[in-house]
């Protein structure tokens, strides 16, 4: 059975922060993931998931400046010595929530450039290799280009080629199945396909981003499949709900921690 881990950054917006925790456990969630975690501190998380009984599935190294539009800085030539500065500060968070994967946001860039390629391989080398000191994985994914503009990693046989050439144990795939839908379709067959180097899945409804109980993907049919395959990772619920978060989990039910 998939071990769901609720997104607190999508999910739970009714409570703060660091109460998503709580919340997140009450509703019978085992795991919790989350893009940021940089404006509360290593220790005031690790004491909600400690309370919680909670595993820390995934949370993304640092984006560069978000309010100012970057999605990461780690295809950006000019950001280098940032970027070993953002793994650093990623490592004390994982150090605190015992967390294995961490997510490495590649920027807005062009992947065409050929700086820009070479740079985010650089720093995609510099992370996967700082992280296996600490037996962290290291996690690409790509995004689609309607939720996330002009977004380097873009493309599944982009960062499929990308892991291969590197060669690095670590380094894995963050398989995304809304980004995977809207980008190439043909999921089932990309998740039998992919799953050997797949350290991580994520879920929502396509088209909306919603509860993963509808539209255009059978999700009890993926859910079935990932059994399937034995996958024995997490599955992020990366999803907006349509309306109170609680209103929406008839969905997890089946899934939820007693």
């Amino acid at each position: 059975m998939p071990v769901f881990a609720a997104n607190l950054t999508m999910m739970f917006n009714e409570w703060a922060f660091l109460d998503r925790f709580d919340a997140a456990a009450d509703a019978g969630f085992a795991a919790v993931e989350y893009l940021f975690p940089y404006e509360a501190t290593p220790e005031a998380i690790a004491e909600r998931l400690a309370h919680n009984n909670l595993q820390q599935a995934l949370f993304n190294l640092p984006p560069g400046d978000w309010a100012a539009g970057e999605r990461g800085i780690a295809a950006l030539p000019a950001r280098f010595d940032a970027l070993k500065a953002d793994v650093e500060r990623a490592l004390d968070y994982a150090a605190a929530t015992g967390v294995r994967r961490l997510h490495l946001m590649a920027g807005i860039a062009d992947r065409h450039d050929e700086d820009a390629s070479t740079c985010y391989r650089r720093s995609v080398t510099y992370a996967a290799e700082r992280l296996s000191e600490k037996g962290i994985d290291l996690l690409l994914e790509p995004i689609n280009g309607r939720n996330m503009p002009g977004y380097f990693l873009n493309d599944f046989a982009a960062a499929e080629r990308l892991i291969a050439e590197c060669g690095l144990p670590n380094l894995k795939l963050q398989f995304d199945i809304y980004h995977r839908q809207i980008i190439h379709g043909d999921v089932t067959m990309a998740l039998r396909r992919l799953l050997p180097i797949t350290g991580h899945i994520q879920i929502a409804s396509v088209p909306s981003r919603n509860e993963p109980d509808g539209e255009e993907l059978n999700y009890p049919y993926l859910f079935g499949e990932i059994d399937r395959l034995t996958y024995d990772g997490f599955v992020g619920c990366e999803y907006v709900p349509r309306g109170h978060t609680l209103d929406g989990l008839g969905w997890f039910k089946p899934f939820a921690r007693s």
